[in-house]
């Protein structure tokens, strides 16, 4: 069992920053890699933007150049940077940790809100 607390998440205004910290415990070992999704009212959950364990990452284009991830595998957390944050931007962020042993693949995060006023 791996499990996942996110936090980080607030209220800011149009162009500001926040960064969201994702914490892994139980078995580590077998995370692969580790991502940040993020849910609006009425749309579905997307990815953002993903890590693998050897520290390759991945982004959504539109996060491209405002977002990063980064890990810091001492301390078994993943973080996303948010700069330039847009309204659009406003969501539920939920941290995965990809296991490559099952029967459970992927754990989450209860989630952590995120708002952007214009």
């Amino acid at each position: 069992q791996v499990q996942v607390v996110e936090s980080g998440g607030g209220l800011v205004q149009a162009g500001g920053s926040l960064r969201l910290s994702c914490a892994a415990s139980g078995r580590i070992a077998s995370i692969n890699a580790m991502g940040w999704y993020r849910q609006a009212p009425g749309k579905q959950r997307e990815l953002v933007a993903a890590i693998t364990r050897g520290g390759s990452t991945n982004y959504v284009d539109y996060v491209k150049g405002r977002f990063t991830i980064s890990g810091d595998n001492a301390k078994n957390t993943v973080y996303l940077q948010m700069n330039s944050l847009k309204p659009e931007d406003t969501a539920v962020y939920y941290c995965n940790a990809h296991s490559y042993i099952g029967p459970t693949y992927d754990y989450w995060g209860q989630g952590t809100q995120v708002t952007v006023s214009s």
